[in-house]
């Protein structure tokens, strides 16, 4: 039997901050993917949208953060989703993000994204960072400019 299913859309976005990177950690409830892990900031793309409006769209929803002109980084495919990948840098403070989305969100540095784990004070204990969006901060700092090279 060959079963045939249609890949889903998604849209992430590499924010950084002062050679950090804002992540989510989502919220932590069974019928989510990856609840209660650290992820980054997107979403599905809807029928008919771009993947920069789903970008700007889903950063708009989820911290109420608006990016004029993401810059692709790049497209990760796999079997069952593609990611639309990109970045830009956040020029407010964190405190000035309204997380409405997720349990908690933080700025997270090099060290942490390799380590791939980061403590939460909302969970009170350390959540994994999943592993697709590890690979793909890993690749950024690999690929990135001096700003992050002390890795």
């Amino acid at each position: 039997m060959v079963y045939s299913f249609e890949r889903i859309n998604v849209c992430l976005a590499i924010l950084y901050r002062q050679g950090n990177f804002l992540m989510q950690l989502r919220d932590d409830i069974n019928n989510i993917v990856y609840p209660g892990q650290w992820a980054l900031f997107g979403g599905h793309m809807e029928k008919g949208e771009t993947p920069v409006a789903t970008i700007q769209r889903e950063l708009v929803e989820e911290i109420g953060y608006f990016v004029e002109c993401p810059i692709l980084f790049g497209i990760y495919p796999c079997q069952r989703v593609v990611r639309y990948v990109y970045h830009a840098p956040l020029t407010i403070p964190l405190e000035q993000l309204v997380l409405n989305e997720g349990w908690d969100f933080n700025l997270l540095p090099p060290a942490v994204i390799d380590r791939g784990k980061h403590y939460s004070d909302k969970s009170n204990d350390e959540r994994t960072i999943i592993v697709a969006h590890q690979k793909i901060l890993s690749d950024f700092l690999d690929s990135s400019p001096l700003e992050f090279s002390y890795r």
